[in-house]
């Protein structure tokens, strides 16, 4: 029997430490570990390239976003670094006109370098995605709902039209968390987090997360993130673990608070436009509701 989401939030990836019957998994604060001899392992070798305490969030964002296989990185532009170290000089990538600056600035200074280029598009207009596709196209970049604007893309037609063409759909996921939205089950291939934000929730620790299901690309990123290094320490992977054991409350009291404003706002007369796609004034509000929970809350009161 599947648990809701709810009870995942507590009990999925490594619930508890077998050793011991701790409750919480430890922070495993080691660099190496020790070998029954040469080569024979217990599963560990070296923290870079896997850590019990990072390993136990990274199974416990797979579960909650319905994947198979997680990553944590020591930021989210560590994690979009990686994920974007998928592709080659001569790539391309459709990316949302309404992204992240942090997004952003990586592939406009960093990756134009190596020869990774983009192509900017409203992709809440899914014909546009599909005009700009060409040979050179390996992805599709799609922030929903988007930073700052929070404008809503629909990732399920992205989904479809991006794999018509055979092109990667890369979802970040990080406004909506996967309490409220989880783009895999919509049909992207990649999904990515920065943990700093509702994940982590404290204002504690900085952390980035990417979730896949397929199994080669699971591989591929698995050697781009010990390849490259950028992994979560153990200890902010705990804090991260304890942060998202309380994501549902928080959502929940998040999304109920900003109705409240917003609503205020739009008929308040002292601004002329308020961007909440949980308005049904906003364009991105029908979409919104077909592919994510925007909430689970009336008046606090949480169903599902």
């Amino acid at each position: 029997m599947s648990l809701k989401i709810d009870s995942v939030l507590i009990h999925g990836g490594r619930d508890g430490d077998e050793t011991t019957g701790a409750v919480n998994v430890p922070i495993y604060q080691t660099s190496t570990y020790k070998q029954d001899g040469l080569g024979e392992t217990r599963g560990w070798e070296y923290s870079r390239t896997g850590n019990p305490t990072r390993d136990a969030l990274e199974k416990l964002l797979a579960d909650l976003e319905q994947g198979e296989y997680g990553f944590a990185f020591a930021s989210g532009l560590a994690a979009i670094n990686t994920v974007l170290s998928l592709f080659k000089s001569g790539d391309k990538l459709i990316v949302s006109d309404n992204i992240y600056g942090g997004t952003f600035r990586i592939l406009d200074n960093v990756f134009k370098n190596f020869g990774i280029t983009y192509e900017i598009v409203n992709t809440s207009d899914v014909s546009l995605i599909e005009k700009a596709i060409d040979d050179s196209v390996k992805a599709v970049y799609v922030e929903s709902p988007a930073n700052p604007l929070l404008t809503v893309t629909d990732i399920a037609a992205v989904a479809e039209v991006a794999h018509k063409y055979n092109k990667l759909l890369i979802v970040d996921n990080t406004f909506l968390t996967p309490y409220l939205q989880r783009p895999l089950t919509l049909g992207a291939d990649i999904v990515i987090h920065s943990g700093t934000k509702y994940l982590g929730g404290h204002s504690d620790t900085v952390s980035g997360l990417a979730v896949v299901k397929d199994k080669e690309l699971a591989d591929r990123l698995y050697y781009l993130q010990n390849a490259i290094g950028g992994v979560l320490a153990p200890w902010d992977s705990f804090l991260v673990i304890r942060g998202i054991k309380t994501l549902g409350v928080r959502m929940d009291r998040h999304v109920a608070n900003a109705g409240k404003i917003a609503e205020w706002l739009e008929q308040s007369g002292y601004v002329s436009k308020v961007y909440y796609p949980g308005l049904k004034s906003d364009p991105g509000y029908e979409v919104q509701k077909k592919t994510g929970r925007w909430s689970r809350c009336n008046d606090l009161v949480c169903t599902g």
